[in-house]
């Protein structure tokens, strides 16, 4: 590649949020060039373990016990990686970090990043969300609303296939939706119960995912969801919304996208003089050579903690401590969501009921407190909601002493009893000391300076936490299910993989890193629109908004750029 050539925009990243901001830039006619740190994946082409079965495996996916050394952090997450898909999530004994205070971050370096291998939950913010920053004096005021947002929604759910369930609720606003799921039939008794036995507006709805359930023409060569639940292989149906089967092939159609695998962004290139920024600097992830790359505008799509650990790279006479961090900003109020705690159940009855086929999706209960004076509480602010599914036991349940001959064939060969269970996710407060800096001493193999995190929960959260577990306990006891056990896993932030802020937006220069716009406040050309941008979190999982922010600064950006605003 020619380093003199001077693209209209470079993008840092292939995940949800770079795919978008990719296919956008190009539509509008930017000669783009796409910059992802890890190798290339083509869709369908590179998804090897797609049609893969658990008995194809030696140990029937899990990872062998030296293997599972490579993979220290990322297996905190207790589901992954497993042989079926290690490819897709980093070894961390290449790629390590420093820990002043557990963060389990989880990382997928490949074209695509972590949108291959995401959990498809695609919800809207509401102005609840927007404005509870203000409302409560904590952190800073978001500088933008939900009206600004909801066309950037539409847009994005039309364009990647979203199913769901109108609801009209204030806390969770509707969408552009294509049919939804269908719940089983213990989940239509538990929506039942909750209707009759609670007074305070909880409902119960299938998940709002980002599978495709309608066979139309309108995807570009993607089809429905084939109900095999093997997403975070790679879906050579294209049924579910990943980069690689959707943004990127469209921003490849038009023939202004140049995309560069291998291409490790470790600095914005700033000129004092020009007081913009003019490129980006480059390690050649095999080779290791420095390349330097030439562009009018920047966007840095790299997954949140990788823009910040960027912008504290990008040094320079004017941003002496870091692109952008002149009041030290970058770096701060890093924010996930809490989980890995609810409840389980069992189910009596049903048993002349199945379900057909994998679903890929669970039950969703939306946020049901602090929405009112009714539902307010006293011991912690902001709310959370519920993910969750039944199904019926394993065979292995009945495997015991006094299971053999006749009597254990017969009973392997018919499906167990129902279960069900629920796992809350809670909203994080963004707090000021809660930050990501980078190493003093550790480096990586590349030479560049490893992330240092400094994070954690605090009093808010652990209130939240009991509440969440008292919640699922009492949803499932007025149901009448029985054996109804909470539980607590030891977690800390980055398990929620929902990592967000760093560079936050806000109306103030002095106390945030981007405007409305996601441009940062003293360099217009350069965009972030990662979770870094995330001035706080909600309680609902981001990537939508990810994609309806990265799709409204593109075009923005575009505009601008046919504005010769950034000549």
């Amino acid at each position: 590649m020619n380093q003199d050539t001077v693209y209209d925009a470079i993008v840092v990243g292939t995940g949800i949020s770079g795919g978008w901001a990719a296919k956008e830039l190009c539509e509008n006619g930017l000669k783009t060039l796409v910059l992802e740190r890890g190798p290339m994946v083509k869709h369908i082409v590179d998804y090897k373990t797609m049609n893969d079965d658990v008995w194809d495996y030696p140990l029937r996916g899990e990872l062998s016990e030296a293997e599972k050394k490579n993979y220290p952090k990322q297996l905190r997450v207790g589901w992954a990686p497993r042989e079926d898909v290690k490819h897709f999530f980093v070894n961390d004994l290449e790629h390590p970090y420093q820990e002043t205070k557990r963060f389990d971050w989880i990382r997928g370096y490949q074209v695509g990043g972590r949108s291959i291998t995401w959990g498809r939950q695609s919800y809207r913010w509401s102005d609840i969300d927007f404005e509870a920053n203000k409302k409560e004096g904590i952190a800073v005021d978001w500088p933008v609303r939900y009206k600004d947002i909801a066309p950037w929604y539409d847009k994005v759910e039309s364009y990647i296939g979203v199913s769901g369930e109108k609801l009209g609720l204030k806390q969770l606003p509707d969408g552009q939706f294509q049919p939804p799921m269908e719940l089983n039939c213990v989940e239509k008794e538990l929506q039942r119960s909750m209707a009759s036995q609670f007074d305070d507006g909880r409902v119960l709805t299938i998940g709002r995912t980002a599978n495709i359930t309608e066979n139309t023409t309108e995807f570009e060569g993607r089809g429905p969801c084939q109900y095999r639940n093997r997403c975070w292989r790679g879906c050579p149906f294209g049924g579910y919304f990943s980069s690689n089967s959707s943004t990127l092939p469209a921003a490849e159609r038009t023939g202004n996208m140049t995309l560069r695998p291998n291409s490790i962004v470790y600095e914005v290139v700033y000129d004092d003089s020009r007081k913009k920024a003019t490129g980006v600097k480059v390690v050649d992830a095999e080779t290791h050579e420095q390349l330097e790359f030439k562009g009018k505008i920047v966007f840095l799509c790299a997954s949140a903690m990788a823009s910040v650990g960027i912008l504290l790279q990008s040094k320079s006479k004017a941003f002496p401590n870091g692109l952008g961090n002149n009041f030290n900003q970058v770096g701060r109020n890093i924010m996930d969501h809490h989980y890995q705690l609810g409840a389980s159940a069992k189910v009596d009855g049903h048993l002349d009921k199945y379900y057909k086929g994998r679903r890929p999706n669970g039950f969703y209960i939306p946020r049901f407190v602090n929405l009112s004076e009714k539902t307010k509480r006293k011991d912690f602010l902001r709310g959370f909601g519920f993910q969750g599914g039944a199904g019926r036991n394993h065979w292995t349940e009945m495997v015991a002493e006094l299971g053999y001959g006749k009597a254990l064939k017969d009973a392997i060969l018919k499906p167990g009893g129902w279960q069900i269970g629920m796992t809350g996710f809670g909203e994080m407060l963004p707090y000021h000391d809660n930050r990501v800096t980078l190493s003093s001493d550790k480096k990586d193999q590349w030479g560049l300076p490893q992330l240092d995190f400094d994070v954690e929960f605090k009093e808010n959260e652990m209130n939240m936490r009991e509440a969440i577990k008292e919640e699922a306990v009492a949803m499932l006891k007025a149901a009448g299910f029985k054996d109804v056990k909470p539980y607590d896993t030891e977690t800390g932030p980055g398990l929620g993989i929902h990592e967000m802020g760093g560079a936050r937006m806000g109306r103030d220069p002095k106390t945030s890193v981007l405007n409305a716009n996601n441009q940062i406040h003293d360099v217009p050309n350069v965009y972030i629109t990662d979770g870094a941008f995330m001035t706080s979190a909600s309680c609902v999982n981001p990537s939508l908004t990810y994609m309806a922010f990265s799709a409204r600064a593109a075009n923005h950006a575009a505009q601008q750029f046919n504005e010769n605003k950034f000549s």
